[in-house]
């Protein structure tokens, strides 16, 4: 009924080689989307200390800034460095700051480390804040903190057609 291999047998062990299957009638000719495909991760695009960026960078890859960055930054993956300034908006699913931000954060993931200091808003949908991290702002959480547009405002309260008349 079970079988129980021996590990402590002399000699060499020889593995049968699986055949193929045959091919069973799948049409494998169509197209997968980029969307649905996975991601292959790359290593990341590195600013290193002495470089300083001025304008917007979008990337669907990770980033990693050491120098300073006068614009936003879009990107999948953003990693601040402690020695690095960014000045502008950051989307990402993930952020980790290590170092200097002075700008509204959007991330799914955002990490605040014990040496990062950022000025403004935080939206996202988990938030780790070290101890030592120095934050002046707002925190809120959404399901889709990536989503375009800011924070969806309440609508103004409507006045009764009453209240006018008087």
């Amino acid at each position: 009924m079970f079988s129980k291999t021996r590990v402590t047998e002399p000699g060499p062990r020889t593995q049968p080689t699986p055949e193929p299957e045959p091919a069973r009638g799948l049409d494998t000719s169509y197209d997968i989307p980029a969307a649905a495909a996975p991601r292959a991760r790359t290593a990341p695009s590195v600013l290193s200390a002495d470089l300083t960026v001025t304008g917007n960078i979008q990337t669907q890859g990770d980033v990693q800034v050491e120098g300073t960055v006068e614009g936003d930054i879009r990107a999948h993956q953003l990693i601040v460095g402690e020695s690095a300034t960014i000045r502008g908006e950051i989307v990402a699913e993930e952020v980790v700051v290590n170092g200097r931000v002075v700008g509204r954060v959007r991330g799914l993931k955002v990490r605040l480390t014990a040496t990062a200091r950022v000025e403004g808003d935080i939206i996202h949908k988990t938030i780790a804040i070290e101890s030592g991290a120095h934050f002046e702002g707002s925190v809120q959480r959404q399901e889709d903190p990536l989503a375009n547009g800011v924070t969806p405002k309440l609508a103004p309260p409507v006045r009764a057609a009453n209240a006018e008349a008087e």
